[in-house]
């Protein structure tokens, strides 16, 4: 089954207090369209941190130059999610299949992913023998300069 895409794009929330505030002013003119008083429905759940997927993304393309391991990043990124069972099932002719799930913002919060991510450095440094520090240099010093 396709997912269908959301009908409006979501929108973000602060924590102050006990009360929930829009963190930017899209989302306050989001909440101000609703009546004074009117209970509001919300999904809560934390956001992701897009510049985690990024450095996921980054490491892959550093491993793949470093190593040669999959034709590209892509590639090592559905053997990843394969090998660390982030998978769904599917049939295929009476026998199931286990196909490479999605970790876009819609079908994995940040905790999930951040679980997926130290999976996918464990399972990267202990099948190829690299680490983040061994391809990505400037992410120590940026450690190191905090």
């Amino acid at each position: 089954m396709i997912k269908k895409a959301p009908e409006h794009p979501p929108f973000y929330l602060v924590r102050d207090g006990d009360r929930l505030i829009g963190e930017m002013e899209m989302d306050r003119e989001m909440i101000r369209k609703f009546p004074v008083g009117q209970r509001i429905q919300a999904d809560l759940r934390t956001g992701r941190v897009p510049s985690r997927l990024r450095f996921y993304f980054k490491f892959l393309r550093e491993v793949v130059k470093a190593t040669e391991c999959a034709p590209h990043p892509k590639a090592l990124h559905q053997m990843v999610k394969l090998r660390t069972g982030y998978t769904d099932d599917v049939i295929i002719s009476g026998y199931v299949v286990k196909v490479p799930s999605s970790v876009s913002f819609e079908s994995m919060d940040e905790p999930t992913f951040e679980g997926f991510l130290n999976n996918a450095i464990r399972f990267i440094a202990s099948e190829f023998g690299v680490t983040p520090e061994d391809v990505m240099p400037e992410r120590q010093d940026r450690r190191r300069s905090a």
